[in-house]
């Protein structure tokens, strides 16, 4: 059960991303200096991202499940809050230093550190239930 809820938890972070990314595509891509064809689309839009951004999501999705484990976390208040904070206080802050050292625009730190945050809160809230 507890390698399927996992799964569970990184299909709907996952899919929190995809919502998220479409909603602030154009600003997302201006502010990544993604390059671009005539109608808007990315030039290197290729399976891969798609494919380690999933592998991603099941990685951050299992340690979030075994520290909720090892802390107690039993409800969908606790890893709702516990999953917040873990995109908040860890994930976002070194997401943030990357883009300072690459002279990145800091919108770029909202955006990703934002779906960080609330991806985890999302993955946070269903391994809390289970």
């Amino acid at each position: 059960m507890g390698f399927l809820i996992v799964i569970v938890a990184a299909v709907c972070g996952f899919a929190f991303g995809a919502v998220w990314y479409m909603t602030l595509a154009k600003t997302w891509v201006v502010a990544a200096g993604i390059d671009v064809d005539e109608n808007g689309k990315p030039l290197n839009d290729g399976p891969l991202p798609y494919i380690l951004a999933f592998i991603a999501m099941i990685l951050v999705a299992g340690m979030l499940r075994h520290t909720f484990a090892m802390a107690g976390i039993d409800s969908l208040a606790k890893g709702l809050v516990s999953g917040l904070g873990v995109g908040l206080f860890f994930i976002s802050p070194w997401i943030m230093i990357n883009n300072a050292y690459g002279n990145r625009p800091f919108k770029l730190t909202l955006i990703d550190g934002g779906y960080a945050t609330f991806g985890c809160a999302v993955m946070g809230a269903i391994l809390g239930l289970f």
